[in-house]
């Protein structure tokens, strides 16, 4: 645990060091909304792996891809529209999954094969 209460979570200077950036440049990011640290009772900020992750996205965007502050924002905006629609067709798949098992299991009893003058057809029965 270094730099943090808490195994895993660091505190700003150690992230600062990690990074190579100053303290002033994780505020000013959280200032702009590109980072959320997490706060503690005394205001400390806390840098977790999900926020050091987005850090690291921001540092090879304005570093090594030269994009600006804006420019980041609407990227990460952007990165997590899709997230949620990744989550949303995988939770649309699982439900058609589901759907498909159970008409395997359950067949729809409203059709069946009948033998007509030699030669196989649906037919509809009906529900009376």
């Amino acid at each position: 645990m270094i730099g943090g209460r808490r195994p895993g979570v660091f505190r700003i200077g150690a992230i600062a060091e990690r990074f190579g950036i100053h303290p002033q440049t994780l505020r000013l990011y959280e200032r702009e909304g590109l980072l959320r640290p997490v706060r503690t009772e005394g205001n400390t900020r806390l840098y977790d792996s999900d926020t050091i992750e987005r850090l690291e996205i921001i540092l090879t965007l304005t570093r090594d891809l030269g994009v600006n502050l804006a420019g980041v924002e609407v990227i990460l905006h952007m990165k997590e529209k899709i997230e949620r629609m990744q989550g949303d067709v995988h939770h649309l798949l699982s439900v058609l999954r589901e759907e498909v098992e159970a008409r395997r299991v359950e067949p729809d009893r409203r059709y069946a094969l009948t033998t007509v003058s030699k030669s196989l057809a649906l037919a509809k029965l009906d529900k009376r």
